[in-house]
């Protein structure tokens, strides 16, 4: 009735957890929705003299709820600047987008992972049903290959499509899927998006948005101002050169292995990336200077506004907390 257009609506693996995908929309409007489908589970809950737990980790040994953010940046006319069409190597449009989120994702890991930072989604991150509180990039077999290619000045050749084997010579034939069916990825490339899974449940997606946008903006502001004056016939070269050097300097982020084993946490750690396994581990990071430089520079918050917000979500964080220790001990003297 309220005009939230959704279609997947089934039972998630938790008993009474449950799963709905909206529809594509603009950022905005998408938050806006996600905000009041929250409101009606709850207001629904009430009247059924239920309750609708928005927590990303109600009770041990049962599974956590979450968001997935599908983000993607499309044209005034509807271009979908991450479709990498049938021939993605040789489609530099895409490539240039595709390595701008890439660089973004792994300069301001420290600021996704503080947008989804919250006490329960604590317990949620890494714990088997959720991505690592690590973050990194899933891109799938045909795009590291190339990558790989244009960072060693090698000639892609494609695998070609390979069909899937089912074991049945009368369904019909499909093609297997190239992208991502690795649900241990925190964020990963599904066909022409990419795929932020780190989100609580109870989390606005607002926050993750606000990042994902201003960070490439500003890589691509950065691209932007590295070609600007190069000549026209240059300009392939150019950008090849740039992807090259963007490729060779933020490699560091993809990783299309499991990212639930104790191996992958050495590894990234050997890679330099971020492990903000809690919120007081990644919050303070919201007012690093490079975080700050980027939110202030774009006009997205003030300086007064970031020190207020991590204040706040400090704050936040503790009253729940001191909420959950105050309860376990009135469970441990009441029962």
């Amino acid at each position: 009735k309220l005009g939230i257009p959704a279609k997947t609506k089934h039972n998630e693996v938790a008993p009474a957890q449950h799963e709905l995908a909206p529809v594509f929309d603009t950022t905005n409007v998408a938050v806006d929705h996600n905000q009041l489908t929250m409101e009606i589970m709850k207001k629904v809950a009430d009247k059924h003299d239920l309750v609708c737990l928005l927590h990303e980790k109600p009770f041990e040994g049962i599974n956590g709820s979450g968001k997935h953010n599908n983000w993607s940046m499309i044209t005034d006319d509807g271009v979908n600047l991450l479709d990498p069409g049938k021939t993605p190597s040789e489609n530099i449009q895409f490539l240039v987008f595709l390595m701008a989120v890439i660089k973004a994702v792994d300069e301001y890991a420290d600021l996704l992972r503080i947008s989804v930072a919250s006490a329960g989604n604590d317990h949620r991150l890494g714990a088997n049903e959720a991505p690592p509180a690590v973050v990194s990039i899933f891109l799938g077999d045909e795009l590291t290959e190339v990558l790989k290619s244009i960072e060693n000045d090698t000639y892609f050749t494609s695998h070609g499509a390979v069909q899937m084997d089912i074991g049945a010579k009368v369904l019909p034939h499909f093609i297997k899927d190239t992208t991502d069916r690795n649900r241990t990825s925190p964020f990963a490339f599904t066909g022409n998006k990419f795929e932020f899974r780190m989100l609580g449940s109870a989390a606005s997606v607002a926050n993750p948005n606000i990042v994902l946008n201003t960070a490439v903006a500003e890589v691509l502001a950065e691209f932007s101002a590295a070609l600007k004056d190069v000549p026209e016939e240059e300009m392939e070269s150019a950008v090849h050169a740039l992807l090259k050097k963007t490729i060779e300097e933020h490699k560091r982020i993809i990783f299309n292995g499991n990212g639930y084993t104790d191996e992958w946490v050495e590894e990234a750690e050997k890679r330099g990336l971020y492990n903000l396994v809690s919120t007081p581990d990644a919050l303070p990071r919201l007012i690093d200077e490079k975080n700050e430089k980027l939110l202030t520079s774009h006009h997205i918050f003030t300086d007064a506004e970031l020190h207020s917000r991590y204040e706040i979500k400090l704050d936040n964080y503790v009253k729940t907390l001191h909420i959950e220790a105050g309860t376990l001990a009135e469970i441990i003297q009441k029962d």
